[in-house]
């Protein structure tokens, strides 16, 4: 089946109308099987504000066929409507390309959104397509493939996949079950021995319960969990958590709460350009902007400073080049 298209006719005016849009919805994403979001109401929203635009909601098809087919397609600007996993597959096939990225945050979590400063729901988010401009921004690499966020390994991982074996019914007894899962790993959970290469310093060897890596890093501030500030900072933050019990959580969640975590004693953290990660498995799970993947070790990290052009409200770009 082909993706539903929607002949709009542009307006006279901003540069931003004068492109064309390709939109890969999926309406599977949390926000969007919730509102119920179609390809009709997306054609109506783009042409109410004068944008030309293909809808492709066929998600009968495998996503990077879709993706690919947008990539090298007539459009100026391919637009990711749906959570962060479809806005880092999309962000991957068009690094380094001549095409825009555009979002429509229609995930659970919509964390790529929020550190654009993007309008959350959808109404605004296509207004401000209209209006916006294009930012240049970061992506990291690991082992030949793109991600926005982070990469965890250790702990988190194993816990991301009993969150998501509730996804979809959450009633008060599963959240108290969750919660007693939750525990019960962060008190069963053993160090895991790690290399640790980074190109700045020499190979060591560290037992940890969790580590991550991050393109950019995390900005402390009251009420802030994990939103990054700049997106163009050229550089990796690599986390380690050598111990995380019951009492090192609850200390860490108030002191983000109280935007003073980076100190906390549980915790360490580097700013690197590339870094090598290994352990003594072939396979490690991690979490991979949100999803739970298995990747071959080594893990070879790197950053791609300002690869991709993501469009954003213009009052972004000038915060960002105030700042």
């Amino acid at each position: 089946m082909a993706p539903n298209t929607f002949a709009l006719h542009t307006m006279e005016g901003a540069a931003m109308s004068d492109r064309l849009y390709h939109v890969i919805l999926n309406p599977n994403s949390g926000t969007a099987r919730a509102m119920g979001v179609t390809a009709g109401m997306l054609a109506e929203l783009f042409a109410s504000h004068g944008l030309e635009a293909v809808i492709d909601d066929n998600d009968s098809r495998p996503l990077m066929d879709r993706i690919h087919e947008a990539a090298e397609g007539p459009a100026d600007v391919v637009v990711a409507a749906g959570g962060d996993g479809t806005i880092t597959a999309i962000a991957g096939v068009l690094v380094d390309s001549e095409k825009d990225l555009a979002i429509l945050p229609l995930g659970t979590f919509n964390a790529v959104a929020k550190d654009l400063h993007l309008p959350l729901d959808l109404s605004g988010a296509v207004a401000a397509l209209a209006s916006g401009t294009v930012q240049k921004i970061d992506v990291a690499e690991v082992n030949g493939r793109i991600f926005m966020q982070k990469v965890v390994i250790g702990l988190l991982p194993g816990l991301a996949a009993g969150r998501e074996h509730i996804r979809g019914r959450e009633t008060f007894a599963t959240k108290i079950g969750f919660m007693r899962y939750f525990f019960r790993r962060l008190a069963r959970q053993r160090r895991m021995a790690v290399a640790i290469e980074p190109d700045n310093g020499e190979m060591r060897i560290d037992r940890v319960q969790a580590m991550a890596v991050a393109c950019n890093a995390y900005d402390e501030g009251m009420g802030r969990f994990f939103s990054r500030q700049s997106l163009d900072r050229g550089t990796l933050t690599l986390y380690v958590l050598r111990h995380l019990n019951a009492r090192d959580f609850f200390r860490l969640v108030t002191g983000m709460l109280l935007g003073r975590w980076h100190d906390d004693e549980a915790l360490s953290m580097e700013s690197v350009k590339s870094v090598t990660i290994d352990t003594r498995r072939d396979l490690v799970k991690v979490m991979f902007d949100g999803e739970v993947e298995t990747l071959q070790t080594p893990l070879r990290f790197s950053i791609k400073p300002k690869a991709l052009s993501v469009v954003v409200p213009a009052e972004t770009l000038e915060a960002v080049e105030a700042a």
